[in-house]
């Protein structure tokens, strides 16, 4: 099963995008932050198994969530 990962961050037109990985184009692109983040979790919620990955404005990692079915490696 493959998972579709998106990825929310600041853009160089100061705007906060949700693009899926591989994608030329963003899906979401939104004035705030929890803007596109909102908009992001929806569509991610409608494949089997997603993540999003949510970045800080420099671009690192903040927070990431998984939605679907997903397979645990470690019981727990």
């Amino acid at each position: 099963m493959n998972r579709k990962v998106y990825d929310i961050a600041k853009g160089h037109d100061g705007e906060w995008k949700g693009t899926l990985r591989g994608a030329s184009r963003p899906s979401v692109s939104a004035p705030t932050k929890a803007q596109a983040l909102e908009r992001t979790v929806e569509i991610a919620k409608n494949a089997s198994l997603s993540q999003v990955v949510i970045h800080k404005e420099n671009g690192v990692i903040q927070n990431e969530r998984t939605y679907g079915a997903d397979p645990r490696r470690f019981p727990g």
